[in-house]
């Protein structure tokens, strides 16, 4: 199989998005945007040995490599409009391939959103290179320079379970004896099958202020938000939504507890809203803190007492262990 075969044997699909005007098959795509919109654009690399193993389901990597970059539009509260690939591989493997694609189209379609072009290339390990496009109106597009002082901060979803779930996988030996297998099943899903908050992400564009997705760790992600917008926050620890199964781990072993404040591939969504926004709320969230004009980020623990704030989530540069 060649290049062209492998593109027309697993990503080449019809497409009856009428946002696409040119899809896979010329030089360029070509999107119509909404009249009164903005073109929304964000790309992300994945790289295996870094972002995922070599042992990782293919499935699961083709499924992440579309929800982290659909995570992004949910950020700005826009709606989907086309995705590229660029795939890199040391060899053509059509079992591989298969499962990847079928990963990758099972939460685009989800999403209504269409591949429309891409690139491949033989390299010594497998990477991924996602461009994701989406539009939103200028006065619906979630920033993350828009907190003010007085917001609360709340989060989608829960927090940690990525963190945790990897940690089975890095350090199996580290997981306590009383957690059940449902418990690292669910663990595990949620690192490898993350999902994208786009909906949610929409209807957050109608009144929250500020958002982020969670990709690097709660406090690292809230530092971006405090950066941009010159304010500081203190965020209350015992808030904190986590899942029955973090909470089982957490219990058994409390040195672990810093994950829900440090571990990244969560993607869930970080905003701040006027407090009397929140009762016309109609997105799932748990409030965590709230924004300050000190500029300072404080995390207070169950007794309202300061903790040391060790913001340090994933670094793309740092130490890497996936084995």
């Amino acid at each position: 199989m060649n290049e062209f075969e492998l593109i027309a044997r697993y990503f080449s699909r019809p497409c009856a998005d009428a946002s696409v005007v040119l899809g896979v098959g010329d030089d360029c795509a070509a999107l119509r945007v909404p009249e009164g919109e903005h073109l929304l654009v964000s790309t992300d690399l994945l790289v295996e040995g870094r972002h995922f193993s070599e042992s990782t389901d293919a499935f699961d990597v083709g499924y992440k490599a579309m929800a982290v970059n659909l995570s992004d539009l949910a950020a700005m509260g826009a709606r989907p409009l086309g995705v590229t690939l660029g795939l890199a591989l040391p060899s053509i493997e059509p079992d591989w391939l298969e499962a990847f694609a079928k990963g990758f189209y099972t939460l685009a379609e989800q999403h209504g959103i269409c591949l429309v072009g891409g690139d491949t290339v033989k390299s010594p390990v497998r990477s991924l290179a996602v461009t994701i496009m989406g539009s939103a109106p200028p006065d619906r597009m979630l920033t993350r320079s828009g907190a003010q002082p007085g917001d609360l901060i709340a989060v989608t979803g829960a927090l940690g379970d990525a963190g945790l779930g990897l940690r089975s996988i890095q350090h199996p030996e580290s997981m306590p004896a009383s957690l059940n297998p449902e418990d690292i099943d669910f663990l595990q899903m949620r690192l490898n099958r993350p999902t994208p908050r786009v909906e949610e992400g929409r209807r957050l564009a109608e009144v929250a202020h500020a958002a982020i997705d969670i990709s690097d760790g709660l406090l690292q992600d809230l530092r971006h938000i405090l950066r941009a917008s010159h304010v500081g926050a203190v965020v209350e620890t015992d808030r904190l939504p986590i899942s029955p199964a973090a909470r089982a781990w957490l219990a058994a072993d409390p040195s672990q507890h810093h994950l829900p404040l440090t571990a990244g591939d969560d993607y869930e969504l970080l905003f701040t809203i006027a407090p009397d926004q929140w009762a016309t709320l109609d997105v799932p969230a748990t409030v965590i803190g709230r924004i300050t004009e000190d500029k300072r980020l404080r995390v207070l623990d169950a007794q309202g007492h300061d903790m040391p704030v060790h913001a340090q989530g994933f670094d793309h540069f740092g130490p890497v262990d996936l084995d």
